[in-house]
């Protein structure tokens, strides 16, 4: 296992951090032996990075995290999220995000975190997040509940603004640094290099797109994104290769990310991911996806309030 430093923070992380939404089912049904087992087998192999959050399962996630964690939680950097409970449930407010939070410890059977993290900011808005939300963060980690904190999201734009804003530990952007968008880089990597803020990458895999199983009904992404992916996954079977790998492969050779997180749902798949660290993908199949993805590069879907989205995606 390669690891990184966090920013600032004097943390070190695995390149591969495990993304622990799959432990709530929410990229299909997992037994808690298998969750457990699969927590355990991460951890054996030099995963040191785990980011759940209360709303991934609707709590399940975090208990299964929690159980999984018995005697284990000093061997592993702990990430958890507040702001977001449910599909259409966000609460950014002091007095909600204080109290969640402390529901979660209590989930994970710990008295602490190393991370915690405002989840999906788009959801909220800038004022609110800035002014209130990162400050009541600030004062759990004070209280000594949390290490750091940071914030997560989709906009990498509205990212790096908060950056600029109001000092945080790290920085969590999904979905835009991966095979089908690279502007994460443009936008969010060159402000957080410059602050020294831990900067993580999510959904390598383009939250399941690229991973070659089947994806999830509730996935936002338009036909053409979908029809496209599909393609570039037929085209890595081709080539004899696991579509997850080459998609997770390119991810991890990127500079500057501290740590992809990768959801896995069992110890097949952590050990692919242990395989793409070691072996990137062949340069000329690189050539070949990015002409197939080229149509939809770096095309976006609607998340979050209208006013937190870039204008090409305003109403009009």
């Amino acid at each position: 296992m390669l690891y990184h430093p966090l920013g600032s923070t004097q943390l070190e992380v695995s390149a591969v951090g495990f993304g622990a939404a799959t432990l709530g089912d929410v990229y299909g049904e997992m037994s808690p032996e298998k969750a457990r087992d699969t927590v355990y087998h991460a951890i054996d192999c030099g995963i040191n990075l785990f980011d759940v959050s209360p709303y991934y399962g609707i709590t399940l996630a975090e208990e299964r995290l929690g159980n999984a964690l018995a005697g284990r939680r000093h061997e592993i950097v702990l990430a958890t999220k507040c702001g977001r409970y449910g599909v259409d449930h966000f609460d950014f407010s002091a007095q909600t995000v204080t109290r969640e939070f402390e529901a979660s410890l209590r989930r994970l059977k710990t008295d602490s975190v190393d991370l915690l993290q405002v989840h999906d900011v788009e959801f909220g808005t800038f004022d609110q997040i800035v002014n209130e939300t990162v400050p009541a963060l600030r004062r759990l980690q004070e209280q000594g509940k949390a290490r750091f904190i940071g914030v997560t999201g989709y906009w990498p734009a509205m990212l790096a603004r908060i950056l600029e804003a109001t000092p945080v530990d790290t920085v969590l952007n999904y979905c835009h640094s991966n095979l089908l968008m690279d502007d994460m880089d443009a936008e969010l990597t060159p402000v957080a290099t410059r602050l020294a803020v831990g900067l993580i990458n999510a959904s390598p895999l383009h939250m399941g797109l690229l991973s070659g199983g089947t994806v999830p009904p509730w996935h936002p992404a338009p036909a053409a994104i979908k029809q496209a992916a599909a393609r570039a996954v037929e085209l890595c079977r081709a080539h004899g290769l696991k579509p997850a790998a080459v998609a997770l492969g390119y991810c991890l050779a990127r500079p500057f990310v501290a740590s992809t997180l990768v959801g896995c749902r069992g110890i097949a798949e952590v050990d692919d991911a242990l395989y793409a660290l070691k072996n990137p993908p062949p340069t000329e199949l690189l050539q070949e996806l990015r002409a197939i993805l080229a149509p939809v590069h770096n095309v976006a879907w609607p998340s979050g309030l209208p006013e937190n989205q870039p204008a090409t995606l305003q109403p009009h």
